[in-house]
């Protein structure tokens, strides 16, 4: 994974909002998957279609936070999303 890869949502995963988190569910696995309100930007982003780093680079802008760490979590929560089948990497 890296910087130029785009993030896929399978067609059978879908996101709701509820309350000041996002809810994720794969319907084909009955996969439950909840996000704070961080994770909940960085999936919007993703469902935009953006980049990995234009998902870090718009991150940086609205946070307060050092580039290294940033992509650190960012890296990890779409690795965690991706072993649950939530997501799918496409390299660049």
């Amino acid at each position: 994974m890296n910087l130029t890869d785009r993030v896929a949502i399978p067609a059978q995963v879908m996101a709701r909002q509820v309350g000041n988190e996002t809810v994720i569910l794969d319907l084909a696995s009955g996969t439950y998957f909840g996000l704070d309100t961080v994770g909940a930007r960085i999936w919007i982003l993703l469902s935009e279609g953006k980049t990995i780093g234009e998902i870090c680079r718009t991150m940086l802008d609205e946070y307060e936070v050092e580039p290294a760490p940033l992509e650190k979590d960012v890296f990890s929560l779409l690795q965690t999303l991706e072993s649950q089948g939530l997501v799918k990497i496409e390299e660049a």
